[in-house]
């Protein structure tokens, strides 16, 4: 559809607008919508594991992570679902209606073996473009490692290939346990 010279890309205000109902789920990507994929057991349940364990590890802070419900404003044609995002700062005032955020601090990505390129190529370069993101982790569910990409204060990235230490988060002060990431109670 994008290569259509009548198809005009629409805009993030745009489609966070419309309303697609609750059975599928969509993404903006350079002004076109794209039907996500669905995720695993797996990939669910880790995800489950880091929204629960940052709800009661932020409370209190000012800080806030969301699940993949919430998106993020990439840019003006771009809105992209994180497995997990956290923004910190004042809430915004819109309430029930806001759809997007567009300050995160951090996004972790949960990877499948049918997206895990896509997360680490398109979307990394995104998510490096939101100038509030310090930090970027990719969770692999299958090995159960963890690689990062934080932000210098050089404006360069510096990254930590797969580790099994768990989810360090020094601009939130604390660490997500390995033990906690993977468990499977």
């Amino acid at each position: 559809m994008a290569t259509d010279p009548y198809y005009q890309p629409i805009t993030a205000d745009e489609f966070l607008a419309m309303d697609f109902g609750t059975d599928r789920k969509f993404e903006l990507s350079n002004g076109v919508i794209q039907m996500m994929t669905g995720g695993t057991e797996l990939h669910a349940w880790v995800q489950g594991n880091l929204v629960a364990w940052l709800r009661q590890a932020l409370r209190g802070s000012g800080c806030r992570s969301y699940g993949s419900e919430m998106g993020v404003r990439v840019g003006e044609h771009d809105v992209r679902y994180p497995d997990v995002s956290i923004h910190c700062g004042k809430r915004p005032d819109h309430g029930e209606n806001v759809r997007a955020l567009d300050r995160p601090v951090v996004i972790i990505e949960v990877l499948s073996p049918s997206t895990a390129t896509f997360d680490q190529g398109t979307k990394l370069e995104e998510y490096r473009s939101i100038d509030s993101v310090l930090q970027i982790v990719f969770v692999d569910p299958i090995n159960q490692l963890i690689r990062t990409h934080r932000r210098l204060a050089t404006g360069g990235w510096l990254i930590s290939d797969y580790s099994a230490t768990g989810i360090e988060l020094p601009m939130l002060g604390f660490t997500i346990p390995h033990e906690e990431i993977f468990a499977r109670d």
